[in-house]
């Protein structure tokens, strides 16, 4: 049997209970990786933990923002497994929907304290680890297209999702020191329960909004292909790759978009 990408490595995966990252705890436990899903869904998370088996997947409860917990939930990794290779900092919110003119900032504030610092703080937890066991470990964020293209999300979101991209290359800069990775996936829209909540649609019209806007045809983007990019990063395959960020979106963003006259 050929050798699995993440044979051995053992991964903490945030906002694992759902979406992209259910998608990812299944796909990294595929391919020989312990995982520790942690969420604030519990009865999803445990649900996804047991549909995989205890034996390679545990859940834990962990919001994000609140430091005790992350740091708790990393010992618990420690603790279960006895190592950590892989973090997976998925965990993240859409926030609200208002307009600059009529801004929410106690939403905003919310916004960021998920999507950015409580990354922010699980980076740091993670690589304390990492660093203190001499482990050549990679992290991993989930940004967003909307950390490339304005306009194509929330104001609270894009702004959360290019600060995110700030924290990745920040990190990356100390932390490459030490042999970790850090790096960052940036999906278009994929039709992840979040998704089709926050705008009120079926999946299926959220894929055929994504496809319609999408430069490249054929391929309908689903949260597996997002779990892919995640697993190649995590994986030796990207052993010299750190501070980048992979923008999965179809060529959406770097190619201009015509219109037709009204």
């Amino acid at each position: 049997m050929p050798k699995q990408r993440l044979e051995g490595k053992v991964a903490l995966i945030t906002g694992a209970a759902s979406g992209i990252g259910e998608e990812t705890v299944r796909l990294f436990a595929e391919n020989g990786a312990f995982v520790v899903a942690a969420d604030v869904q519990d009865e999803l998370g445990v649900q996804v933990a047991a549909s995989i088996g205890s034996n390679r997947v545990s859940y834990h409860h962990c919001d994000v923002r609140d430091e005790q917990q992350v740091e708790e939930t990393v010992n618990y990794t420690l603790q279960k497994y006895g190592s950590l290779d892989i973090l997976f900092s998925n965990a993240g919110i859409l926030g609200s929907s208002s307009g600059i003119l009529d801004f929410d900032l106690n939403e905003f504030d919310n916004t960021m304290a998920t999507n950015v610092r409580g990354v922010a703080v699980t980076i740091k937890h993670a690589a304390r680890t990492m660093v203190a066991r001499n482990i050549r470990g990679s992290i991993i964020c989930t940004a967003s297209v909307a950390a490339c293209v304005g306009g194509s999300a929330p104001h609270a979101y894009t702004i959360s999702k290019h600060a995110l991209v700030g924290v990745v290359r920040s990190a990356c800069s100390e932390l490459g020191e030490y042999g970790i990775r850090v790096n960052c996936v940036s999906p278009f829209g994929v039709a992840t329960p979040l998704a089709c909540s926050a705008f009120n649609l079926e999946p299926h019209q959220v894929e055929a909004n994504s496809s319609s806007k999408s430069n490249l045809k054929g391929v309908v983007l689903k949260a597996r292909h997002i779990a892919e990019a995640a697993s190649f990063l995590a994986s030796d395959d990207s052993a010299f790759i750190s501070g980048h960020n992979l923008v999965v979106d179809g060529g959406f963003s770097v190619v201009k978009h015509t219109f037709s006259p009204i």
